[in-house]
This record gives structure tokens, C-alpha cells and sequence, in this order.
């Protein structure tokens, strides 16, 4: 529990015994020990407003357990991406400022060693944080200094909490503000995400729905407008306005999301780079985009890059607009499923699990629905998302943690959802060719072909007699006085899908 020494008081309740060999002349051995602290009970830790009971058996300090205590809320944890993308900003920062002759190169490679440690998710236990806490992202980034500079003590031999001889603020936070690392790790985690996660998803999606429009390039059905019988068209058109769309998705997703290369790296406390080196904004990210392999880089207008969260909001604005594609694919697919006896029933999917608990026999769209209820959640999640980005104040948007929960969220089951949708729902579709058939032989829409030859309100008439008299569209042609011949040669379900491939005669003068 936190007590009320103040910071004046808690250099003397410390643990005096220096670290061996810990001089910034002399480097000390580095000692070749696993993640873990075999303690019980509990240790001091102290920050600037006095001391602080943590768990001995973790890493973090005395800031950390100050945000666990007062910000327990609900069972949102700040997601470990964004942790591991701390990683990259903390090893980052400790190799330039290592080469600037600012710490001694013992210390920042040291910090490089724990920050790998972090990147690699092995130090994922001592990142607890919720969500729900100061709206800079402070505490996350002290999290980190924290257990950073405690590890770097253990493996030195050192006092933990003793902020000896790596400091969590003087060295890991070293030429850094929470206010410029936190969206530089939000964009960091967001961009690798996306990238590596959500938009080779949707490719994969995007390649089931070709193959499956290619596969049935020729197979003739009736299109609906309206929710109305409408004129035919191939499956294989229509599968493939579906892959196209996502096609489509994925190039704006990308588009999105490349704004995310520029981080606030540099800007410090209000983008002014107090207390950072000249140009050191520019080479942290610079490494940052060696350590990634994505080519990040500081932002021209470090003012609108703490201020605003907007590149944020454009890139979620990408996930939204994907889940809305997605959603009109997903409930296209229950629908053409639907049956098996009395629904539309042009498709049958994989019976992948039983879909009642009283209906023997019955198995449900499940996949389509669950695809239907992650686009739900993104779409809401951009509500959130823009409200956060819209409430930032003068040089600070202190909306972040939300924003970067909601997009890696949305980024991780929009990704996870494509895989689950193609592998168990798209690539295992089939077709219900006698459904299909029997659909063009019903249709009265298969008129409009004959509308050119005899006339739109001809044509009208014919669909209208047909109707009423429960006749199907040759016979009532025929008794309109349409020849046998002529039908046969115009109202040809495949060459309609196809415009041109067929001769027209003139329309008919009334």
C-alpha cells in the first residue's frame, strides 16, 4: 500500500548496499540470469511522492502500484502490444543516446538486453495496468522505466528499488516524455498489428472469394435489387464484386494505416523537444525503423502530433470502413444460405457444429453471424475512437489508452474473424445448382431481354399476365403473341449476363 513518507524521506528508508562495480567509469559484470525474483511479501519502492509497497516478487515500482491501486477498474488491461512497442522506443532511445556519449555504453546496452526482454513479450506479467488510467498513457510508460530499470539492477547484482544504477527516469526515460513516446508506441503497435495481422487476413479472404468467383465463372443465377428478383447474372460476378470489395478495403486499410509512420517521437513534454538533443527525435525513430523493419519516422509538426490523435482516428476510420464491407459480405452469404427447405437456400456451408439444443438436425450461419457481430463492435469502437480524438485539449489529447485499446482490438478480431470466416465458411461453400435453375425458370425479370425488341410497356404486360395467371414467362409471351422462335433466340439466361454477346433486334414501334 502507498503511505505517506514524503520523497524527501526515502533515500534514507532504502536499502544502502550499493550495486558491484556500478560506477559509470567501471562496468559492472553482467550477470546471466532468467526472468524472475524469488521473493515473498513485499518490497519498498519510492518516486517523487514517497514510498510505495509493491509486490517483491515483481519488477515494477513504486508508480505502477500507485495507477493498480487507484485505477482498478473493470478487466480491461492496456493491451501487451503496446508494451512490446515500448520496447522498441526504450531500446531505441538507449542506442542513440549510447552513441551521443550521454550514458556510458555499459548502461544503454544494458537497457537494450531488458528492452529486448520486453519486446519479446517475456516480461509480459510485470505489465498489469488498465486501460482505464491516466489519459497521457504516464502510467504505462513509468511501467515500463520501471520494470526496465529493476532488471537491469538484478542483472547487476543490485537492490532493487534502488533506482541504482539505472534510473527509470534519468536513464530508461533518458531525452524522453510520456507525451512523445505513448503515441509513438500507440502508432508503433497499431502499424504492426494491422500489418502483420489484419491486412494479410483480408488477403487471404480476398483470395477464397476470387477462387470461388472463378470456380463458378459460368453458373447463371437470377440477382436481386431491392430485395426483388431482378436480372441474372453469373455466381462468379457476383463473388466477384464481393472480392473486389474487400480488394478495395485493403487498399484504403493501407492507405489508412501508413499514416501511422510518423510518430511524436522527439516532441517531449509539448512538442517543443524540451530536454531532448537536437535531431534526436529524428535518429530514435530512425532506429526504431531498423529494429521494425517499418519505415517510421518523426513527425514534420510535433505540436499536431501530441495535440491530436487524428492519424489514429484516420487509421481506425480504416478498420470501420473494412467491418462495414465485411458486414455486407457476411450477411449476404446467411441470406443465399438460408434454409435448407423454405429459405433462399442458393448456398450450403460447412455444418461445422450443431446449431440448436432442441431442434435436431438444425445448423445455423454461425460464422457469418459471428463475422456480423465483430463488425459491430469496430463500427462502435469507431464511435469511441473519434470522441476520444475530438477531445484533445491545447498540446495534449489525454484520450490515448482508450483510442489504442479500441484499435487494437478491432485490428486483432477483424484479423482473427477473416481467417475464421474463410477457413470454415467461404472455402467449404457449395452450390444449390437445381435451386438455381429452378430460379431462372421462374423469374419474370428474364422479360427485360425482350423489352428491346417489343417494347418496355409490352414486356411489362407480359411480366403482369404471367404474374397474375401463375404462368411461367415463356407461356405468357406466347399467348401475348411473342413467337416461340423469337423467345428462344432473345431471353438466353447466359448471354444476358453478358450484355452485347447476343443479337438484338430493333424494338418494336408501338
Amino acid at each position: 500500500m502507498t503511505d505517506s513518507t514524503p520523497a524527501s524521506a526515502a533515500p534514507a528508508s532504502l536499502p544502502t548496499t550499493p550495486a558491484p562495480s556500478a560506477s559509470d567509469d567501471t562496468p559492472p559484470t553482467i550477470l546471466d540470469l532468467p526472468i524472475g525474483l524469488d521473493a515473498t511479501g513485499q518490497r519498498q519502492e519510492f518516486d517523487s511522492l514517497g514510498t510505495v509497497m509493491v509486490p517483491a516478487d515483481h519488477y515494477w515500482g513504486a508508480q505502477t502500484q500507485r495507477s493498480l491501486e487507484h485505477f482498478n477498474i473493470g478487466n480491461d488491461r492496456m493491451p501487451k502490444e503496446v508494451y512490446h512497442a515500448y520496447g522498441y522506443v526504450k531500446k531505441a532511445a538507449a542506442i542513440v543516446n549510447t552513441k551521443a556519449g550521454r550514458m556510458p555504453a555499459w548502461k544503454g546496452e544494458l537497457i537494450e538486453k531488458v528492452a529486448d526482454e520486453v519486446i519479446s513479450g517475456a516480461l509480459d506479467s510485470e505489465f498489469p495496468l488498465y486501460v482505464w488510467q491516466t489519459g497521457s498513457g504516464t502510467q504505462s510508460n513509468m511501467n515500463v522505466n520501471e520494470v526496465v530499470s529493476n532488471r537491469c539492477i538484478q542483472l547487476v547484482g543490485g537492490t532493487l528499488g534502488a533506482q541504482e544504477p539505472i534510473h527509470p527516469n534519468d536513464h530508461v526515460n533518458m531525452g524522453q516524455s510520456s507525451n512523445d513516446t505513448f503515441p509513438t508506441a500507440m502508432h508503433i503497435a497499431a502499424y504492426t498489428m494491422t500489418t502483420n495481422k489484419t491486412l494479410p487476413a483480408l488477403g487471404r479472404l480476398k483470395a477464397a472469394l476470387e477462387s470461388k468467383s472463378q470456380q463458378w465463372a459460368d453458373v447463371v443465377k437470377i440477382g436481386r435489387t431491392h430485395l426483388e428478383d431482378a436480372t441474372p447474372l453469373t455466381v462468379g460476378q457476383e463473388w466477384s464484386g464481393y472480392a473486389a470489395a474487400v480488394g478495395d478495403a485493403i487498399e484504403e486499410l493501407e492507405h489508412a494505416t501508413s499514416l501511422l509512420l510518423k510518430v511524436a517521437m522527439g516532441g517531449t513534454a509539448v512538442g517543443t523537444g524540451l530536454n531532448a538533443p537536437a535531431g534526436f527525435g529524428d535518429e530514435v525513430a530512425a532506429v526504431i525503423a531498423q529494429l521494425t523493419g517499418f519505415p517510421f519516422e518523426t513527425a514534420p509538426n510535433k505540436f499536431a502530433a501530441q495535440g491530436t490523435l487524428d492519424r489514429m482516428v484516420r487509421a481506425h476510420a480504416g478498420l470501420k470502413t473494412t467491418a462495414v464491407t465485411l458486414f455486407k459480405i457476411a450477411n449476404d452469404m446467411r441470406w443465399l444460405g438460408s434454409g435448407p427447405r423454405t429459405g433462399l437456400m442458393e448456398l450450403t456451408f460447412p455444418s461445422n457444429e450443431p446449431g440448436s439444443s432442441i431442434m435436431p438436425g438444425k445448423v445455423n450461419p454461425t460464422q457469418a453471424e459471428a463475422m456480423l457481430m465483430v463488425c459491430i463492435d469496430v463500427m462502435s469502437a469507431d464511435v469511441a475512437v473519434q470522441m476520444g480524438g475530438a477531445e484533445g485539449n491545447f498540446e495534449l489529447n489525454a484520450f490515448r489508452p482508450v483510442l489504442i485499446a479500441h484499435y487494437l482490438h478491432s485490428a486483432l478480431i477483424l484479423a482473427d474473424m477473416c481467417d475464421h470466416f474463410r477457413e470454415f465458411m467461404i472455402e467449404g461453400a457449395s452450390l444449390n445448382e437445381d435451386k438455381l435453375k429452378e430460379n431462372i425458370e421462374n423469374s419474370l425479370m428474364m422479360v427485360t431481354a425482350l423489352s428491346p425488341v417489343i417494347g418496355y410497356d409490352n414486356a411489362a404486360h407480359i411480366a403482369e399476365y404471367a404474374q397474375a395467371n401463375g404462368l411461367t414467362l415463356k407461356k405468357a409471351a406466347l399467348d401475348k403473341g411473342v413467337s416461340e422462335e423469337l423467345f428462344d433466340k432473345v431471353v438466353v439466361p447466359i448471354d444476358m449476363t453478358h450484355p452485347g454477346s447476343a443479337d438484338i433486334a430493333t424494338p418494336a414501334k408501338s
